[in-house]
């Protein structure tokens, strides 16, 4: 079982997670022995075990078509890190991670608030199905489809998609000491986006995170 302890305050505009109280969180023998096999410490514990239970949950409730890869994005690292993860569960390892921008007005190098509202140009969290993929002015492209009322659920109608962006480059952080934002989407690095967006498309789980946030306490997956 997993316990989440935890301070929780909103805002307006979406979710802040700036929060007096720090989350206690405990793990089963089982989501800790399949954490320690990716042999992968740059994707934290934390953010591991809140998308694998998650992912259970969804799994159960028959939701998720393709089963075998998860992707975790951890936002709680900063944007020079990389915090972009995909997880093959079969072969319990991690077969690609990399940089990943978040939403403009989400903060300047680790996100600090989080909004579902159109133009707010922050970040949403939780789990999301990915969906289809077209040609866009970023190029090839993947549509998402956030599974959270009221945090997510505005994903499609937001256009928040997966795309490559020039900002989202080691050079872009050497020039500005962080990576570049986007308007709310998950933008990856050009290198391979193309064989990463093929890896997820058409309904796997994406679990956006962040261990402060408000929305642990609030997810019907968690």
């Amino acid at each position: 079982m997993l316990i989440f302890i935890l301070g929780i305050s909103f805002n307006t505009h979406g979710f802040n997670i700036k929060s007096d109280s720090s989350s206690l969180i405990k793990y089963d023998s089982i989501t800790v022995s399949l954490y320690h096999a990716l042999e992968n410490e740059d994707l934290s514990l934390d953010a591991f075990a809140l998308a694998y239970h998650g992912y259970q949950k969804l799994i159960a409730e028959q939701v998720v078509d393709k089963k075998n890869v998860l992707t975790v994005i951890d936002f709680n690292k900063s944007s020079k890190e990389d915090r972009f993860f995909i997880i093959d569960l079969q072969k319990h390892k991690i077969i690609h991670e990399s940089l990943v921008a978040h939403g403009k007005n989400s903060g300047w190098d680790i996100p600090e608030s989080f909004s579902n509202m159109a133009n707010s140009f922050k970040s949403s969290l939780g789990f999301y199905l990915t969906g289809e993929t077209y040609q866009g002015k970023h190029g090839l492209s993947l549509k998402l489809d956030g599974l959270e009322k009221g945090i997510n659920d505005n994903a499609r109608e937001r256009n928040i998609v997966i795309h490559s962006a020039d900002y989202v480059s080691e050079s872009f952080i050497d020039k500005v000491g962080r990576l570049g934002r986007s308007f709310g989407c998950p933008s990856l690095p050009a290198k391979n986006y193309k064989e990463v967006i093929d890896l997820i498309k058409e309904h796997s789980l994406i679990f956006i995170f962040s261990n402060q946030l408000d929305y642990l306490r609030t997810s019907k997956f968690l």
